[in-house]
């Protein structure tokens, strides 16, 4: 870094250069030296950062000179449209959920919670600990650390009814967070070409994911109880798939929960067809007026393959997550896991296996619970004071964002627009369906910064709906 001495004097240079023509040898470090008072170390400072910022070119015992200009010549990349093909899936960057919002925007849009919900002392001080530890100079292995293994299969099998054998340690395997693991279930349960049910709507990175591994999407409607069953149970037998990927707690965007009853119609439906359910856990620690209830924590015979990741709950520099898989299945996983990235960094594992098991992360979470809980009642009590226009079907128990309907024939792309030219950063609904939407919807996330903003925003969303 350099100190403030030397940042003047290099404003007091670009100045110079701003008049001096191309290949104009600068003065010498004497004579900058005697003419802004400065001394020599300060000076080479900021040469070197006229010369980083490509101002200038230092000729080592000749002197340093303005840059002169080089024309580029535009570079033909044609050639690689034919080599390339057609693109497979779409690209990440067109998601909404990851648009950068600028300084004091209201963030109705992200993914993500902000830092002021995060264990962020838990994490600095397990990340220290990790640092000095023989993790931060030796490769793990490719299944991930035994004891944070052994932590996220015991943390499932708690959830398993006495009388069912739960995982163990050897069934778990670590992932550098849930969109690697998604990545790696779709290439190696669903063949590229071949049907992949899925419920609509859902995360548009399971999306993104399946679509890229090959998989033909085959969408299966949804309600705040979890997928239709007759439509489920239809589906599986003409397409004859051989997986489902459903979020049964929380889901990203509805919020919704399975009911027990549907979580067990659609276990018997994915068992009797003989195929494998793909349940993505990724809001397990963000249960508000209830508790997750894992669909795999009743599984008996290694028909889930049951996802977790400690990425929102812990940091965004976490991205840590676990498949749990039984059987042949959990083989096949490891052999693609090693093949993509051979192991996770031993440092990150160390880290998150640190966090969990401080007292500190069940009390952050107890903590967690409440402050979700103010933050959704404040989005959702002003949608619905100050934009009626805008439906909210249920208010979610867990999660991170409500699902709004908007009215029908709303130019949702023409909203999302609008709304961010008048600093509101609002997700369209569109892009969590597989298929064409069955309405306009928007996803508004609640644990984004300044919630004493949510009013206003709603404002904003109404006047826009509205036209004004």
């Amino acid at each position: 870094m350099f100190n403030d001495s030397s940042s003047r004097l290099a404003d007091g240079i670009r100045a110079w250069i701003g008049t001096a023509a191309p290949g104009a040898r600068l003065p010498s470090t004497r004579h900058l030296v005697a003419e802004y008072a400065a001394s020599p170390v300060t000076v080479q400072k900021a040469i070197r950062a006229l010369a980083a910022e490509g101002l200038i070119e230092c000729r080592p015992g000749v002197g340093n000179f303005v840059r002169t200009p080089r024309s580029a010549r535009p570079q033909d990349y044609g050639w690689q449209t034919a080599a390339l093909g057609s693109p497979r899936g779409t690209s990440p960057g067109s998601a909404a959920a990851l648009r950068t919002a600028p300084p004091g925007a209201q963030e109705l849009h992200s993914g993500y919670p902000e830092a002021e919900l995060l264990p962020g002392r838990l994490v600095r001080a397990a990340l220290v600990r990790a640092a000095r530890g023989a993790s931060a100079t030796s490769r793990s292995t490719s299944a991930g650390l035994p004891d944070l293994r052994s932590w996220f299969a015991t943390e499932l099998a708690d959830l398993t009814p006495a009388g069912l054998a739960g995982p163990t340690a050897n069934d778990v395997l670590v992932v550098p967070g849930s969109q690697s693991g998604l990545t790696s279930i779709f290439r190696a349960l669903v063949p590229p070409g071949q049907p992949l049910l899925i419920e609509s709507p859902t995360y548009w990175g399971a999306i993104l994911a399946a679509r890229q591994a090959g998989a033909h999407l085959v969408p299966v409607p949804s309600d705040a109880e979890g997928p239709d069953p007759d439509a489920l149970d239809r589906a599986l037998g003409e397409t004859r798939a051989r997986a489902l990927y459903v979020q049964p707690n929380y889901a990203n965007p509805t919020g919704a929960q399975w009911s027990p009853d549907r979580a067990e119609v659609i276990s018997d439906l994915v068992r009797a067809h003989g195929a494998f359910l793909v349940e993505d856990d990724w809001a397990h620690d963000f249960g508000i007026d209830s508790d997750p209830r894992p669909v795999a924590a009743r599984d008996t015979a290694g028909h889930v393959v049951y996802l977790r990741s400690l990425t929102k709950s812990m940091s965004p520099a976490i991205r840590i997550g676990a498949l749990i898989a039984r059987g042949p299945v959990r083989e096949r996983l490891l052999a693609d896991r090693s093949a993509e990235s051979l192991y996770v960094s031993g440092v990150l594992q160390e880290a998150a296996l640190g966090v969990v098991t401080d007292p500190g992360w069940r009390t952050h979470l107890r903590r967690l619970r409440g402050q979700l809980r103010e933050r959704r009642d404040l989005l959702a009590e002003s949608l619905r004071e100050h934009a009626p226009g805008l439906h909210i079907d249920h208010v979610p128990k867990g999660g991170l964002h409500l699902w709004a309907r908007l009215p029908d024939g709303a130019d949702t792309d023409r909203l999302v627009r609008d709304c961010e030219t008048r600093g509101v950063y609002v997700a369209p609904g569109h892009q969590w369906f597989p298929a064409e939407p069955s309405g306009p919807f928007l996803r508004l996330n609640f644990t984004g910064p300044n919630p004493q903003g949510f009013p206003a925003a709603a404002q904003t969303i109404a006047a826009v709906l509205a036209g004004q």
